[in-house]
């Protein structure tokens, strides 16, 4: 499974979005996502991009099979965070004969922020060698519900 670890060079970035995000202020479209880990049970937070595509709600997780994905599949569920508004969700993982799309308009939004995860991909990348790279990035459908 890929997985692409983020750097210490990455880590202030980050950081701080996640502390503008915390306190309300979105990065486009940028949210934190608190998900329960699958070993301790204790909430754990990261930031997240949510994208919207036909009508439905979107993430991406750009560096591959991260702890966040790994968490979120064996919950279910989590929570979108953008300062003190809170969105209780379900997520489904999306099959990969259905990402191509999703990747490419996460490039178009965000291919500044996170292309160097995406092995030369780009959002004018081929379908065929998005659909070949599609395993690496998991998605996840995401669903309102009340907690």
């Amino acid at each position: 499974m890929r997985y692409v670890e983020a750097t210490r060079a990455q880590q202030p970035f980050n950081d701080f979005a996640k502390w503008l995000t915390a306190r309300g202020v979105s990065l486009l479209g940028s949210r934190v996502l608190a998900v329960r880990g699958r070993r301790s049970g204790e909430m754990r937070t990261t930031v997240v991009n949510l994208f919207t595509h036909e009508g439905e709600r979107y993430l991406l997780a750009p560096r591959g099979h991260t702890q966040w994905v790994r968490n979120l599949r064996a919950a279910g569920e989590a929570e979108l965070r953008l300062g003190r508004r809170v969105k209780y969700v379900t997520a489904v993982e999306v099959a990969d004969s259905d990402k191509v799309p999703l990747i490419r308009l996460y490039l178009r939004k965000w291919e500044w922020e996170v292309g160097m995860f995406f092995d030369g991909l780009t959002k004018n990348s081929p379908d065929e060698d998005l659909r070949a790279a599609a395993p690496g990035f998991p998605v996840f459908r995401l669903a309102e519900r009340r907690r």
